[in-house]
């Protein structure tokens, strides 16, 4: 009988281990912890986007994947990419900004 907790507390460990390791992060992926706070960054980026009157936000994608944000999508002129990229720069939470927006 003590073999058999023994065995069972072993399994139980194990499968609890294995659990675990599935959310943990690698070069190429997220952990969870690391998704919610990439989540975060880019919420505060859209909003601080938005709060900006002379920039059509609406029309820039934001995305970020470890700290680096990502923007893509439409802006009117150089100028109002520079300042999206300036805006997204002054975020907390922002390592790089990847500017991918282009002139219509």
């Amino acid at each position: 009988m003590k073999w058999f907790k023994a065995i069972c507390a072993f399994c139980s460990a194990a499968v609890v281990a294995l659990a675990l390791s599935g959310c943990a992060p690698t070069k190429t992926q997220e952990g969870t912890g690391g998704y919610i706070d990439d989540t975060v960054v880019t919420t505060k980026v859209k909003s601080a986007l938005l709060a900006e009157k002379n920039l059509k936000s609406t029309e820039i994608s934001v995305e970020t994947f470890k700290g680096r944000v990502q923007l893509s999508g439409f802006v009117s002129s150089q100028s109002d990419a520079n300042r999206a990229v300036q805006i997204t720069k002054g975020v907390a939470g922002v390592r790089a900004v990847e500017n991918d927006m282009r002139i219509k």
